[in-house]
């Protein structure tokens, strides 16, 4: 590689790595490497040793990407010597030992839960709730988050977060200002508590799909910053 940092995403709950295809594409045109982790959804601590095992594939230092419950993912898996620097994006990022799902109660619930169905032990997105989580994607692109949907088992928001990587690791939070699915508000605080670098979109719970060039942009600045210090 050129001496830039490699980019590692980490996808949340009703997605795969896909879900990051816009930003992947401009990143590696601009010869970043990138590697997408395949989630499983059945405990943070394998989405986490997911994480790990995209860390060894990396030629250089990373940036660790992680969107919505990748947030808590990229928290417990970040805390490694090849991660440089943290993106969340609409993310959840918990102190160490507590769960995905405890700050959540200090703000009002979202729509978002009132879309959703068990099904096996897993839950998943009902067709109706695809307005509240991607709104402002046009209707084709609604269907396709559907139809490609990865549904977490039921407990995956109630199990410890081991770990924060924030507390030790440059930061950069996007915050979805009409996010239906995790409450702007929680955003802007869990930003503020891990001094995080703030950027503000008018976009659904997932602006990677919505308003890819501006995620490109914070994940460029962040890279770029990374790439600075270790020069």
């Amino acid at each position: 590689m050129s001496g830039k940092p490699s980019i590692v995403f980490a996808h949340g709950l009703w997605a795969d790595g896909s879900c990051f295809s816009g930003v992947i594409e401009p990143l590696i045109a601009d010869g970043y490497e990138v590697i997408s982790t395949q989630n499983h959804l059945n405990t943070v601590a394998d989405d986490a040793a997911s994480v790990r095992l995209s860390l060894g594939r990396a030629s250089g230092p990373v940036v660790l990407v992680g969107h919505s419950y990748g947030g808590s993912v990229i928290t417990a898996g970040g805390a490694d010597d090849r991660v440089k620097a943290l993106v969340y994006i609409c993310a959840f990022a918990p102190e160490d030992g507590a769960a995905t799902q405890d700050d959540q109660g200090k703000f009002p619930q979202t729509p978002i839960f009132q879309h959703v169905e068990a099904a096996d032990g897993r839950l998943y997105l009902r067709r109706s709730g695809i307005p509240e989580f991607a709104g402002d994607l046009p209707e084709a692109g609604q269907s396709l988050i559907w139809s490609t949907q990865m549904g977490p088992l039921a407990d995956l928001f109630t199990q410890p977060v081991w770990g924060a990587a924030w507390k030790t690791r440059p930061t950069y939070y996007i915050v979805g200002t009409e996010d239906r699915t995790i409450q702007p508000d929680l955003q802007r605080f869990l930003a503020k508590r891990m001094n995080a670098e703030v950027t503000e979109l008018a976009s659904s719970h997932v602006p990677m799909l919505s308003q890819s060039r501006r995620v490109y942009e914070v994940i460029r600045s962040a890279a770029d910053a990374v790439q600075q210090s270790l020069s």
